[in-house]
């Protein structure tokens, strides 16, 4: 039979869902420019008769017999509209369900929004407070002290349930029941369940801090450091360790991985991570799209192309975050130079490019694509990735063989002191050794993370 509503066909409906769908995306908190979205209590009073109108509709459906056809047939058509390159990805599990709890959907969306502006909030509760109160003025002679009663009665069953789950056991699609909700009670449930969400999210935060500190006093002090020297050169030491090609001593070694560490722990770099990890869960064309609107290049100010690449260097290595960490954590002292370091590196480079036919396979996966829209935003100036934490260009350059290679030649130019456009030591000028500089903790990180830690390059987590 398909689709039989008396009053609205399928393709109406469709249309309908689609203007929804819209009504969602600037709940989200923005404009598909990227630009903030902003909401007035009158527009998100509109918003809630929208949701209101599809829970109606679909409440009458799925309670007749006759009409679980018509469900069906809605629910077959959606994928196609999910489907499309261009529909948002958040919302690629709408279906009759979703929309039999429209309201509680559209509160979600209202009130997950990062971040939460005051004047959005206040918008929000003047919306719910209004229409609850619209309501019951038509059953109630008191309806306002009839409202704060069950405000009292809602919030207390709110405070409880919370307390007694976390954010992720918290249901999120809710019982037929739910369609006899009030606003109030909707908005109520959302509210704590993001107090809840920012509560973990703040313990989180502080279990950070405490392990970033721990790591970053890991390091030597400043006195151990001259311990450390001043044996290095008693009698009793080799006279082939005191040369000018001595090892990486042990405090340069941990407060080049406290570094490391450091930058990968930093609430900034999670936040951007988090973001770049939820941008390119995307498809290619709908996340190149976005970055396509921000009109970057090396005309843009130098600080939102630096932050571009390191967003996109991040995205890069979203899906390995938690290998990395472990492998960082878990490498030890090694002495190797830093010339033997280099060239190792330096043969690696070889043996990538004995290996092409591989790079057909690293185009198709989402880490290349990410890697090959940086290549062309770079447009050849290499030289930018410098502006990046050496740990972070370390872990996500030789995935990409290319721009590992002109990473490297860079390397090679300064390791060998020819001219450069740019010039991260004077090591060369004053005739010392690359030990203790940025040129040394770069090639340091790439021997950690390429070298030591080829797993975590090749995407396995083996530690």
């Amino acid at each position: 039979m398909g689709w039989i509503h008396p009053d609205i066909s399928l393709e109406e409906m469709m249309k309908l869902i689609e203007g929804f769908v819209d009504i969602l995306v600037l709940a989200s908190g923005y404009q598909s420019s990227g630009l903030l979205a902003h909401w007035d209590s009158d527009n998100i009073k509109r918003a809630f008769q929208w949701a209101l109108f599809f829970e109606n509709v679909f409440r009458r459906l799925s309670s007749l017999d006759v009409y679980q056809e018509s469900i069906q047939e809605l629910d077959a058509a959606l994928p196609e509209m999910t489907s499309h390159p261009s529909f948002p990805q958040g919302l690629a599990h709408l279906s009759s369900v979703t929309l039999r709890r429209a309201r509680s959907f559209l509160s979600e969306h209202l009130l997950h929004n990062l971040p939460l502006r005051d004047s959005h909030l206040r918008a929000v509760i003047t919306a719910i407070v209004e229409m609850d109160l619209s309501d019951l003025s038509q059953t109630e002679h008191d309806c306002l002290n009839a409202y704060l009663n069950n405000l009292t009665l809602q919030s207390r069953i709110c405070m409880r349930d919370t307390s007694t789950s976390s954010p992720d056991l918290t249901p999120t699609v809710q019982t037929e029941k739910s369609g006899t909700d009030n606003f109030t009670k909707i908005a109520l449930h959302e509210l704590f369940r993001r107090q809840s969400s920012v509560s973990c999210v703040s313990v989180i935060e502080e279990g950070l801090d405490v392990l970033s500190n721990a790591m970053r006093h890991s390091s030597r002090t400043d006195s151990e450091s001259s311990l450390f020297r001043e044996q290095m050169n008693h009698e009793t030491v080799p006279a082939l360790l005191r040369s000018a090609d001595a090892l990486v001593d042990v405090v340069t070694w941990n407060r080049w991985k406290s570094r490391a560490f450091s930058y990968f722990l930093d609430k900034r770099t999670i936040r951007m991570v988090s973001g770049a990890s939820l941008i390119f869960s995307d498809a290619n064309a709908q996340w190149k799209k976005v970055f396509g609107q921000l009109h970057i290049s090396d005309k843009s100010s130098k600080n939102d192309l630096h932050q571009a690449i390191e967003l996109l260097l991040l995205g890069s290595i979203a899906s390995r975050w938690n290998c990395i960490i472990e492998h960082l954590m878990s490498a030890s002292y090694d002495s190797v130079t830093i010339s033997k370091q280099y060239h190792v590196l330096a043969n690696s480079v070889f043996e990538i490019s004995q290996s092409s036919h591989q790079i057909e396979e690293i185009k198709k996966s989402k880490e290349g694509g990410i890697l090959d829209y940086l290549m062309g935003l770079l447009g050849g100036q290499i030289h930018l990735l410098w502006k990046s934490s050496p740990a972070l260009a370390a872990v996500s350059l030789p995935f990409w063989p290319t721009l590992f290679r002109l990473y490297l030649s860079e390397i090679e130019i300064q390791f060998k002191g020819k001219p450069s456009m740019i010039r991260c030591c004077s090591c060369i000028q004053d005739r010392n050794e690359h030990k203790d500089c940025e040129l040394a903790e770069r090639i340091w990180c790439l021997y950690i993370f390429h070298v030591c830690g080829s797993q975590i390059i090749n995407g396995a987590c083996g530690a």
